[in-house]
């Protein structure tokens, strides 16, 4: 069901808004914002949504931590990409596909995609999918200036809502880019509920490329997340600022700090924001003070590590079947492509 139509000025682009009638909420960002920080901040282990992390400076922030010698993913995912292209084409085929994007981000691994696949002469439309309808328009336009010949059908959705909507209106195959570990942000238990439902939105024989920050030296972890330069610590005491700007929060910055550590029972790097003394802050949108006590944590961000025998689990539990694991030189990291498997019994889940 669509809300609104909206054709851009763009001579490829058209701007879809996707507003499913099952799924209306009855709050808006602002509100759903407020709720959220309402509800984390008052339980006994205090925590933030990582989702929040990025407002216009945080997604600023971010494209600074991948440009940083400490922080490896996305370097080794560029790798991973660039040296296995030709794999990916291969694993595609010779039919007309819809190159689906979850999150495109700054879209510089997608870009190397993008340039391999008009050189091979493919026929594709990309589909970047995105709640974020200012985050499309600035899409649209970078990629009109990079790649005018692409047809692009940006898509203002959640996720499973604008495959859906597409499949009902398209016959093509897909590719699902799922890319920079953002897997890792969901517990093991929230990856599969994920995973299972973006398999129900999709069609037997479609595809997913899923990247994957594999187990590692724990040093290596703890410096890619702790940087030198204090990126990282910027990036995370950003979610204060920000409750300070849209919510009317009176955080003083100066009494928090990052805190970055590993668990090795879950497999996790975890950020937390730990207020340095005793303290009350008041959120003005959300009418009411919060009491922090000296060292007490707010928990912010997971970052969950993988051993390649764990992607092969949760793949085959989701209903996938893995088609390849594609690894840069050090083997830090995977893309793996998954195949889709539905049999008539199960098409319809």
């Amino acid at each position: 069901m669509i809300s609104t139509d909206m054709k851009t000025n763009h001579k490829n682009r058209q701007m879809r808004i996707i507003s499913p009638g099952d799924s209306v909420s009855t709050f808006g960002d602002l509100e759903a914002f407020a709720l959220d920080v309402l509800v984390g901040l008052s339980e006994m282990n205090k925590r933030l949504p990582s989702k929040y992390l990025y407002d216009a400076e945080g997604s600023r922030l971010f494209t600074e931590i991948t440009r940083l010698k400490e922080y490896y993913p996305t370097q080794c995912e560029k790798e991973t990409l660039e040296k296995n292209k030709d794999r990916i084409v291969s694993q595609i085929g010779d039919e007309p596909f819809n190159l689906i994007e979850f999150g495109s981000g700054d879209g510089q691994k997608t870009s190397l995609l993008l340039d391999h696949f008009l050189k091979m002469d493919l026929d594709f439309q990309y589909v970047p999918i995105d709640i974020s309808r200012s985050a499309m328009i600035e899409l649209c336009d970078e990629l009109d200036r990079r790649f005018p010949l692409i047809q692009v059908e940006a898509i203002v959705s959640e996720y499973f809502s604008g495959i859906k909507w597409l499949n009902n209106r398209s016959e093509r195959k897909n590719l699902v880019l799922f890319l920079g570990s953002n897997i890792g942000n969901f517990s093991h238990a929230e990856a599969r509920v994920f995973l299972r439902n973006l398999w129900s939105c999709l069609n037997s024989g479609d595809l997913v490329l899923i990247g994957f920050d594999l187990k590692k030296d724990i040093e290596l972890l703890l410096r890619a997340y702790n940087d030198c330069e204090g990126v990282t610590a910027k990036f995370n005491l950003n979610m204060l600022a920000r409750i300070n700007r849209e919510l009317g929060g009176q955080f003083d910055l100066s009494k928090f700090r990052h805190f970055g550590t590993y668990d090795v029972f879950s497999g996790a790097m975890e950020s937390y924001l730990v207020s340095l003394e005793k303290q009350e802050v008041f959120i003005e949108e959300i009418g009411r003070s919060f009491s922090f006590g000296p060292w007490e944590p707010i928990h912010v961000e997971y970052s969950y590590k993988y051993l390649q025998s764990d992607i092969d689990n949760l793949a085959r539990e989701t209903g996938f079947v893995v088609r390849e694991h594609l690894h840069d030189s050090k083997k830090y990291f995977i893309d793996s492509i998954w195949e889709v498997k539905k049999s008539e019994n199960n098409t319809s889940e």
